[in-house]
């Protein structure tokens, strides 16, 4: 088992929005691949919406509503991206591939 300080932050939050963390030796096993999985693909789902959000913003006709709803949007992927990276940064740390 790895130590507290090596507990790898897991892509989805628990119950209420709390944090999740998988604490394993084993960075192929069905979990941390599960979680490479769900990383790969909200970062894939925030390239793709910043380029929807590209056009829309470029788009003379969009209305508020549209606009409103692409902000939360934009919010949500960029609270996933926050969180593979602050999950990939804590990973390099505890490995030391991380300078200071």
């Amino acid at each position: 088992m790895t130590v507290p300080n090596e507990l790898r932050l897991l892509p989805w939050s628990g119950p209420e929005g709390k944090p999740c963390y998988l604490s394993t030796d084993d960075r192929e096993g069905y979990m941390s691949r599960l979680a490479d999985y769900i990383e790969a693909a909200q970062l894939g789902a925030a390239v793709m919406l910043l380029e929807q959000a590209s056009e829309k913003l470029d788009d003379q006709g969009a209305d508020s509503e549209d606009l409103r709803g692409l902000a939360k949007e934009l919010t949500g992927a960029l609270r996933d991206v926050l969180r593979v990276a602050a999950s990939r940064g804590h990973l390099l740390a505890a490995s030391g591939l991380h300078q200071s």
